[in-house]
């Protein structure tokens, strides 16, 4: 049954992670894309509040039925859709593919899990799809029409959204889909800065931060998948639902 689609995202409408999932989405309904105008990575399910949000058409580098520029959240962007640029609610929201893995404890900060979220309380199910940092969109070209058409088919319960992980190794190197994948109970990345002294007595510090090993997860959860080379498949359940 054809779907009408809403595509998101939090790396920004040109990023190359939403052309990849529009292409594949437009297999299985009718696809709307509207993201935000530049990167909005761990903004979690901000929304703007004070400042207007400035939306333009987009001239979308594949087929969709049209594509707005949001100035503003991940969030803003489910909102603005939904409540303004179609004429219906879709029948499913899609996030992703974001640049970076959203996995464990990690996902509180993800724009991209944010607008995942914002579709469930709108009564929208969602799916939320990422890859490794710059990774090569190899092995999730391959699952992304499978794992399309298995979880369409069987969307999770009202409060849950499906979250995807493709990991970050070479399609002949993946090991397949583990599926039921929990939320590890730990940070991927550690917190981890650099520090540079400033003149003033002030400080900067920068992100320097890398992976844990897989052995630190449980064996049942989604880091320990993906950093053993499968794609995970899991639910999380929307905090407020």
């Amino acid at each position: 049954m054809s779907k009408n689609i809403l595509i998101v995202n939090d790396d920004g409408i040109h990023s190359e992670g939403i052309v990849r999932l529009a292409q594949a989405a437009s297999r299985f309904g009718h696809v709307w894309v509207a993201a935000p105008d530049e990167q909005c990575s761990g903004m979690s399910q901000k929304i703007s509040i004070f400042d207007p949000i400035l939306v333009r058409p987009y001239e979308f580098p594949v087929p969709v039925e049209a594509a707005w520029s949001i100035g503003g959240t991940p969030a803003d962007c489910v909102k603005v859709a939904v409540g303004y640029l179609l004429e219906g609610a879709p029948d499913l929201v899609l996030s992703g593919i974001n640049n970076g893995y959203n996995a464990g404890f990690d996902n509180a900060y993800s724009g991209t899990i944010g607008a995942a979220a914002e579709a469930l309380m709108k009564g929208i199910p969602a799916i939320a799809f990422s890859r490794g940092l710059n990774a090569d969109f190899e092995v999730a070209e391959h699952y992304l029409p499978l794992l399309l058409e298995e979880l369409t088919a069987a969307p999770p319960v009202p409060w849950e959204l499906w979250n995807v992980n493709f990991p970050a190794v070479p399609l002949r190197d993946c090991k397949g889909v583990l599926y039921g994948r929990r939320l590890a109970p730990v940070q991927l990345y550690q917190e981890l800065y650099h520090r540079e002294d400033r003149p003033d007595g002030s400080f900067t510090l920068l992100n320097t931060s890398t992976p844990i090993d897989a052995s630190a997860a449980p064996e049942d959860s989604d880091i320990y998948a993906i950093l053993n080379g499968y794609v995970s498949v899991g639910p999380i359940r929307c905090a407020v639902l």
